[in-house]
């Protein structure tokens, strides 16, 4: 069978992420948010206080851009940056009240665009595909 570009999965995850993405960001300008700067907002209020490190892999972010943007973040009182007295080699971030509040308006947004995505597909089929998506990105970690 030979290779065809725009029936790869690389091409069509790409594809659906992409379109997905710049329709999502046109709401985001509704609130002066990037794509971006949603994800740090979403990981943070889904999973707590991270580092900056594990903050770069949650949103597929290098430590050096994140950070800018966590700068830019912290200027508009939407996150906190503080180093533990106990290691002060790390930064950890965290959502400051008005981060919470912008996330939770966000959030259900970002929800609706999922569920527009997949209408049609019955919830056994989603969840397959979630499981899916995991196991690809488990298996792309070891190239």
């Amino acid at each position: 069978m030979p290779y065809e570009f725009t029936d790869s999965i690389p091409y069509l995850l790409n594809r659906v992420g992409v379109r997905l993405g710049e329709r999502f960001s046109s709401q985001l300008l509704e609130h002066d948010v990037t794509l971006s700067m949603y994800r740090v907002l979403a990981v943070l209020r889904q999973r707590g206080e991270k580092t900056l490190s594990e903050l770069a892999e949650l949103v597929s972010v290098e430590v050096s851009t994140l950070s800018r943007l966590v700068g830019q973040l912290v200027r508009r009182g939407l996150v906190s940056r503080v180093r533990p007295v106990t290691n002060g080699r790390i930064v950890q971030i965290n959502l400051t009240e008005k981060g919470i509040h912008l996330a939770d308006r966000l959030m259900p947004v970002a929800a609706m665009y999922e569920e527009t995505a997949v209408d049609g597909l019955d919830p056994e089929t989603v969840e397959a595909l979630k499981r899916t998506l995991r196991h690809i990105n488990r298996n792309i970690s070891k190239l």
